[in-house]
């Protein structure tokens, strides 16, 4: 069993980046932009946010703060995104999710400049992603891939069972795995709350994505010898021993999976680091004019 180390591969992803930004700041090219809003105080959030800000700093890029408190109107916060649409400025720009109830979030979505939507949750760029044309690819997934292409983990022809099917993850994910790519080409998948035999779907998968948000749903039982296991979990769950009371948990039972695996993403330090990575590439490819002139 060997461990994807997502944090050791985002950092030399940053480096990449940071490498192409110094020598387009070089040639008198224009840095990067990022913005991001962030709509009140929710803890994931807040350290999300403060995460992909200090990736901005290490990738070279100029990176814009935009906080509002909860009770911000619908329309107030769509102004805003109509701002930055036309701010020539700004490459790029994500409105962190989850936003407060009275927001309807694809509303938001919709709203930005697919031009400018790093996070790739546009209509457009999920529209694109699926036919196999440039875009903004969502991040978790991307990094996902990312993270398959450079430890080499074969995927041609192979089964891949993705649990979940959220249009952030399980859906792209699905969709990119199934592409006529390296890494992609496998028969795939989707299982969720309503499927029937999820154990006997894992147990034919050499190839499992744990996108549902349920700690430590797969077990030792779910997992034939030697699959590759991708842990997209991240639950906040109750540890007495942390200072901050609680710890992350994956969707895999960590304590008795790895042995079955060929290689395993942990939590924290897997798909994490990656999905940041992700969207500092989106936010490279925005800045270049790469995918959209």
């Amino acid at each position: 069993m060997q461990l994807i180390d997502g944090k050791a591969t985002a950092a030399q992803i940053k480096q990449e980046i940071a490498e192409q930004v110094a020598a387009i700041k070089a040639a008198g090219g224009k840095t990067p932009h990022l913005a991001a809003i962030l709509v009140g105080h929710d803890g994931g959030s807040e350290t999300y946010v403060a995460a992909k800000v200090k990736a901005c700093a290490e990738c070279g890029f100029k990176s814009t703060l935009i906080r509002y408190e909860a009770d911000i109107t619908e329309q107030e916060l769509l102004a805003k995104v109509q701002e930055l649409n036309n701010d020539a400025d700004v490459d790029g720009f994500i409105v962190q999710l989850p936003l407060p109830k009275h927001i309807n979030e694809q509303h938001v979505i919709e709203a930005i400049d697919y031009r400018k939507d790093v996070d790739g949750f546009h209509p457009i760029n999920v529209g694109r992603m699926n036919i196999g044309l440039p875009c903004f690819v969502s991040a978790t997934p991307n990094g996902i891939m990312e993270l398959l292409k450079r430890y080499g983990i074969d995927t041609k022809g192979k089964k891949a069972v993705v649990l979940g099917r959220s249009n952030i993850v399980g859906k792209p994910m699905a969709s990119l795995l199934m592409q006529k790519t390296n890494p992609g080409d496998c028969t795939v998948t989707v299982c969720h709350s309503h499927t029937a035999n999820i154990k006997e779907e894992c147990l034919q998968a050499d190839i499992i994505v744990a996108a549902l948000g349920i700690p430590g749903f797969v077990k030792a039982d779910m997992v034939k010898e030697g699959a590759v296991i991708i842990d997209v979990g991240t639950t906040r769950v109750p540890d007495a021993t942390k200072k901050s009371g609680f710890r992350l948990s994956g969707d895999v039972d960590f304590a008795n999976v790895p042995p079955k695996c060929s290689l395993i993403t942990p939590v924290p330090g897997g798909v994490g680091p990656m999905t940041i990575c992700s969207l500092m590439k989106n936010t490279l490819l925005a800045g270049t004019k790469a995918i959209y002139e």
